[in-house]
């Protein structure tokens, strides 16, 4: 068969499977349709599909039809990364900076801590965790900085399957998370600085800055409904210089929305582009995902390592946010709400996870470790939080 045939034949398989596993089977509740995805893309990767049935798997995902899906996904994922820097709202932070700067702070450094210290055990552990040209301290860094992620872009969908986002307490954490996405961000500069093409990247990041200001200009000073088709150019360019950079493209398009505000777009119409994009485009992301794991170390190496990780994730995010909780006085079980929502990982982290195999810091198996960390981390949220939420109402009202 010829290319694009093989082509539409995974693109049927990557829309019709997990949606069908999603509405057969009702697991909303426990796993959305974006983790039934992202588990499905694992179930029809190497890891999986290509060692129970390796003759369907190398008949469809040949290397041309891999290199087709991977440049759907490369747009896919910088369209996403740029709405969730358009909805970083940093106005409301300054606004409310010490409540918003103890709880971001402590969820964010105390899972980077407990993170760190599980990527010092696999390490300790033995080789195959490590890529061999990443230095400790970029993979320490890096597995570190995975457990400490929350997906901002899933966190608003999931409040808003609980009811919460418009409501003060939703707010609060979308501050919460926003902060801590310009830092995961920052922290991911740092570990893909090459010094040995620091020229280029400060030359980069110092005419971002100029170029940024003109752009910023021109988006007001333009109607609506050409900042959309500006904004994808703006996008497409800010990519290409933070790659050429070495700073990876996915930087450059977190880049391209963070300096953008959102009063510039209806928002309807931005929510209505997230979630297109969802329905349209990142199932081939989740899909190119899934093919890039592998379990070279066994299967058991790889889910103990997950399983490591996702302690060091869940309980250091738990334990940050108890403690942001006492030192500003929050109501009893406040703090667990809270630390649940932000523990979700997801795309986020997925897309961190990318990078770092992308640029050579980890391998594959702490890529599938990762990967694997963060779809159990994901389904446990909507469970853990919701019965909390309706003994918190019911609280609410008793007082009343």
């Amino acid at each position: 068969m010829i290319t694009t045939e093989l082509f539409l034949i995974a693109m049927a398989v990557i829309f019709s499977l997990p949606w069908l596993i999603w509405r057969l089977g009702r697991t909303d509740y426990w796993a959305p349709l974006v983790v039934v995805q992202i588990i499905t893309g694992i179930l029809l990767g190497p890891g999986v599909l290509g060692r129970v049935a390796p003759e369907a798997y190398q008949f469809v995902f040949t290397p041309a039809v891999i290199q087709s899906l991977n440049g759907v996904a490369w747009w896919a994922v910088m369209l996403f990364v740029m709405i969730a820097g358009v909805e970083l709202d940093l106005k409301k932070a300054w606004v409310h900076r010490r409540e918003s700067g103890i709880t971001a702070g402590l969820a964010l450094g105390v899972p980077l801590v407990f993170g760190c210290g599980a990527a010092l055990l696999m390490l300790a552990s033995g080789g195959g965790w490590m890529a061999e040209q990443a230095r400790s301290w970029q993979f320490v860094l890096g597995v570190g900085m995975s457990c400490a992620v929350t997906a901002l872009p899933i966190l608003i969908l999931l409040m808003e399957k609980l009811e919460i986002l418009r409501q003060p307490l939703g707010q609060r954490i979308l501050r919460y998370a926003s902060l801590d996405d310009i830092a995961i961000w920052g922290v991911l500069a740092l570990i893909l600085m090459d010094w040995e093409r620091v020229g280029r990247q400060v030359g980069f990041l110092l005419a971002f800055v100029v170029v940024a200001l003109l752009f910023r200009r021109l988006m007001r000073a333009i109607p609506e409904r050409d900042r959309w088709y500006v904004a994808l150019v703006w996008l497409a360019v800010c990519g290409f210089g933070s790659d050429w950079a070495g700073l990876h493209y996915m930087v450059g398009a977190f880049l391209a929305g963070a300096v953008m505000d959102a009063e510039w777009f209806d928002q309807e119409r931005m929510d209505l582009l997230r979630h297109h994009v969802l329905l349209v485009l990142m199932p081939v992301f989740f899909l190119s995902t899934g093919l890039r794991t592998e379990w070279a170390l066994g299967g058991y190496a790889v889910f103990a390592a997950a399983g490591v990780l996702l302690v060091a994730s869940v309980a250091g995010k738990l334990i940050g946010v108890r403690m942001a909780g006492r030192v500003l006085g929050w109501a009893p079980g406040e703090a667990s709400i809270v630390g649940w929502l932000l523990q979700t990982k997801a795309l986020i982290m997925i897309i961190f996870a990318n990078i770092l195999l992308d640029k050579g810091v980890i391998t594959s198996d702490t890529f599938t470790a990762l990967l694997l960390m963060a779809v159990a981390s994901t389904m446990l949220t909507v469970p853990m939080v919701a019965p909390q939420l309706a003994r918190l109402q019911r609280l609410v009202m008793q007082r009343a």
